[in-house]
């Protein structure tokens, strides 16, 4: 038998409870096998039994980001204009190990990873988190998603095989995109319901898609094996239209009022606040210059409303799970999220249970992932310092000192 352990840890499990000093955690394979301390694991003496020794750090299931973007990086428009289509694919690489070496073991790709991208993770020939996809989100003509520019060019990335493009108008082109998007192989289906920053010719409040479309989508995904919906959802309409149809998670819900929160309550829906996502693209413009003025101008716009909306849900018991929209701004700095959590009202261990026990229970892994316990999978990270003290400490990749996936350590800084 081949195991290791973890020991010489301060464990925080996941589940909201008071964090264990000194704790051990015994790994057979990718499974987690038992949790105490060294001592009390019986173990053969035949047995291979590697030992990562914590240094007194503390032990976290690995942190699930639901909304990002891995095959994209906001980059200036030359750039992406002028480089070749395949080159995105290999910028990928180093987008997900950057995702891993942030401590982030899962995702939900909200839009370009297709299933050669997800394939090459699962079957070990490229390093990345365990992930979701979408494919592409399903969009409406001149609606957020659709880059056809006033010009008359259209910066969308071109549909290819794998990867159709989400475009659609009215029910029956709705349902036979769903029907597109299921046979690429997109585990859960991705919707524009409104506008949204970056898009060129729409605005976050623009409700788009009818509540029959929407509802026709929720419908074709359950038909394969209940698959979910998720949302992009800023303006308070669309937001409410996506709630009503049975859509699993609002994305962003930038603009949310009192009946659209009683509705996410009452039906169980999801926010992924993903309040990094306008930080980022106001600290990109100044930074480098590279964002176009209509998306500067909208950013600043949305900053303060996203956070009163996000804290106004958090405080009526709306279930938040930790996502970031990392893509829109660098990936390896989504940890910066938990930080905005906590101001909107969230304490520093219900945002880190906000990014792995809840994030989890909203992508239907919560069997295998999201908290560290006997037999869930060994997704797990060593952080150096106290994140309950300060959130902030989860910013810096060089605190994240080790991380384990599926039993395996992908990230190793301890001896660094």
């Amino acid at each position: 038998m081949s195991y290791t352990i973890i020991e010489n840890g301060i464990l925080i499990d996941g589940n909201g409870g008071e964090p264990i000093e000194n704790s051990a955690i015994l790994i057979q394979d990718n499974v987690i096998q038992a949790i105490g301390q060294k001592r009390s694991f019986a173990l053969d003496g035949q047995d291979e039994v590697r030992t990562v020794d914590a240094q007194g750090g503390y032990i976290l299931p690995g942190l699930i980001d639901t909304h990002v973007h891995l095959t994209f990086q906001v980059g200036d428009l030359q750039e992406k204009t002028g480089s070749p289509f395949s080159l995105r694919f290999y910028k990928t690489l180093a987008y997900m190990e950057a995702t891993i070496n942030a401590g982030i073991t899962s995702v939900r790709d909200a839009g370009g990873a297709d299933a050669g991208i997800k394939a090459a993770v699962e079957t070990g020939r490229v390093l990345g988190p365990r992930m979701q996809i979408t494919i592409d989100a399903l969009t409406t003509t001149g609606g957020h998603g659709d880059s056809w520019t006033l010009s008359g060019i259209d910066l969308s990335n071109p549909a290819y095989p794998g990867s159709p493009s989400g475009l659609c108008d009215g029910p029956k082109e709705v349902r036979k995109k769903v029907r597109e998007m299921l046979r690429a192989g997109a585990d859960l289906i991705k919707v524009h319901a409104t506008g949204g920053v970056l898009s060129p010719t729409d605005h976050p409040e623009y409700t788009q898609f009818s509540l029959e479309e929407l509802s026709i989508m929720v419908e074709e995904a359950a038909f394969h094996r209940g698959k979910k919906v998720m949302a992009h959802a800023q303006g308070a309409e669309g937001i409410k239209n996506a709630v009503k149809s049975g859509i699993h998670s609002i994305e962003h819900g930038i603009y949310l009022d009192d009946e659209a929160i009683e509705l996410m309550k009452a039906h169980g829906t999801y926010l992924i606040p993903t309040l990094l996502a306008p930080v980022g693209v106001l600290e990109s413009a100044e930074a480098h210059g590279n964002m176009p003025p209509y998306a500067v101008k909208k950013a600043e716009e949305v900053a303060v409303a996203h956070k009163e909306s996000i804290e106004k849900a958090y405080k009526a018991g709306v279930k938040i799970a930790f996502g970031t929209d990392a893509g829109v701004f660098h990936h390896g700095i989504n940890l910066r999220e938990l930080g905005l959590l906590c101001e909107i009202g969230m304490s520093p261990m219900e945002a880190l249970v906000s990014s792995t026990k809840v994030a989890a229970e909203c992508m239907g892994w919560e069997d295998e992932l999201g908290t560290v316990e006997v037999g869930k999978l060994a997704d797990i990270i060593i952080v150096k310092e106290d994140p309950l003290k300060d959130i902030t400490v989860m910013e810096n990749n060089d605190n994240i000192l080790t991380v384990l996936k599926d039993g395996k350590v992908v990230k190793d800084l301890r001896n660094a």
